[in-house]
């Protein structure tokens, strides 16, 4: 097995990816007892207070939507796509990390991932369940959202298939319900741990419930570890094809700015940009609430610190590139839109933020302090979040408020409808990742024991300290 602290280029040897001093009962307590024996402090109650009322506001905000329809929002004639897309478009990137984390990274063998991917998957499931929310809502009747899907109807009508939109559904959905399997299956030997610990009968009954009657057997290890591997093969092109099949929405129509045959990779680099800041913006409070920085180390921060520098350049990269294809086309619509419109036009404000948030300041990560530096990091990935927000408003609200016909050219603000819309969203997003942190273990159990069971090895082959199978309880 690879040692945990060697690595590739030379220069000082990166920090470890657990800290020393720890066994297989230090670790299992360590992670347990956030879901067992502390009680929640005043920082959960002040954040679960938080998303609850922003929670509360997005039922009322949705309550006049479906009362008055979207015309609250700041919707109008040449601008159809909003808010409600630019955040669906959000929240899908988001999702992202997550996936690579667990999937990708899993099937590369990187020892780093252990300590993050149950959180990251997590947030997976969160954000594609704030995303699903805005189309639904986008269409003015989300009571009649069956009729995207290909049921056996009295008429024999079945969804336009020719539609990117309803490619979406079909490509959320997917992504959706195999990132909730890749996830609860790596739950389930963390789901004994807990069952096993519980103090409250009623606990262990939830838990054991949960578990699905998990013993630690070799026969239960060996279905683990294939059911697991398949879901991480399965989960592996869905990041790719998620992000894709939603940069299709844009790419697939003749509006200037967005029929680009670079969209989808653009797309999503831009997805697993947004997704691994999301992840830092996340991991760092917690890690420093609950005393995790043993697991969740400065080698976790620096290496999803590279990610972000690396898809952060293939994002500049995009941005470069449209203004080459405007300028190299001829086109004067995609002239107009990308080399005048967008820079120096009604929107110049929003176009020169985002290049400042998604190019420029993530240029500090070349940096290695300030890419182990845990607050210096959280202050770019929360740059890095607005930045990528940004590029989907320029993406959606530019191109089509200012299209092929002047005549009809019109501009887009958004109502306060809009705004508290998607702080209620945050509030979903917030009031779920509080809720799973109190109620599952954040950091895979079994995952640390095994990583220490080979980190041991790693470090003396003669002194064997894996006689104990590391996915039981010590």
């Amino acid at each position: 097995m690879a040692e945990t602290h060697h690595h590739a280029g030379g220069g000082d040897p990166l920090p470890p990816v657990i800290a020393p001093g720890h066994t297989y009962g230090t670790v299992t307590s360590t992670i347990a007892d956030v879901v067992l024996r502390r009680p929640p402090d005043w920082r959960w109650f002040l954040g679960m207070g938080a998303a609850s009322s922003l929670l509360l506001l997005f039922g009322m905000t949705v309550g006049l939507l479906l009362f008055k329809g979207v015309g609250i929002w700041g919707v109008n004639v040449p601008v159809m796509w909003g808010w409600a897309i630019i955040n669906f478009v959000w929240w899908v990137g988001i999702g992202h990390a997550g996936t690579l984390i667990s999937a990708i990274l899993l099937l590369l063998k990187q020892q780093w991932r252990t300590s993050i991917n149950r959180f990251a998957e997590a947030m997976t499931l969160f954000a594609v369940a704030c995303a699903g929310l805005f189309p639904l809502l986008h269409m003015g009747r989300p009571w009649k959202f069956f009729w995207m899907m290909p049921y056996p109807s009295t008429m024999g009508l079945l969804p336009q298939w020719r539609s990117p939109l309803v490619w979406d559904v079909f490509a959320v959905s997917t992504y959706a319900s195999v990132s909730l399997m890749f996830w609860y299956v790596g739950l389930i030997p963390d789901l004994a741990t807990l069952r096993d610990r519980a103090k409250n009968r009623a606990l262990a009954m939830f838990y054991g419930a949960l578990s699905l009657g998990w013993r630690g057997s070799g026969r239960h290890w060996a279905r683990y570890k294939t059911a697991y591997m398949l879901l991480a093969a399965m989960s592996t092109p869905l990041v790719v094809s998620v992000h894709t099949v939603v940069s299709l929405d844009f790419a697939a129509s003749v509006i200037p700015g967005w029929h680009a045959t670079i969209f989808p990779p653009y797309f999503v680099a831009g997805a697993i940009f947004s997704g691994f800041a999301m992840v830092v913006t996340l991991c760092v409070p917690l890690r420093a609430w609950y005393g995790l920085k043993d697991f969740i180390t400065d080698r976790h921060l620096d290496n999803m610190a590279k990610i972000m520098l690396a898809t952060g350049m293939i994002v500049g990269y995009g941005y470069a590139m449209e203004f080459f294809v405007a300028w190299y086309s001829g086109n004067p619509f995609e002239e107009y839109l990308l080399l005048r419109a967008r820079p120096f036009g009604t929107y110049s404000n929003a176009y020169r933020t985002m290049i400042l948030c998604n190019v420029i300041i993530p240029q500090l990560l070349w940096i290695p302090a300030i890419r182990r530096h845990a607050i210096a990091l959280w202050v770019i990935s929360i740059f890095v979040n607005i930045g990528m927000w940004l590029e989907r408003y320029v993406i959606v609200i530019t191109s089509l408020s200012e299209d092929f016909l002047p005549s009809s050219w019109a501009p887009y603000s958004p109502t306060i409808w809009d705004i508290t819309t998607y702080l209620g969203t945050i509030g979903l997003f917030t009031f779920l990742i509080f809720v799973f942190v109190r109620s599952l273990p954040a950091i895979a159990i079994f995952e640390m024991r095994e990583l220490l069971h080979e980190t041991h090895h790693g470090h003396d082959h003669a002194n064997d300290h894996g006689a104990q199978a590391p996915g039981r309880e010590s």
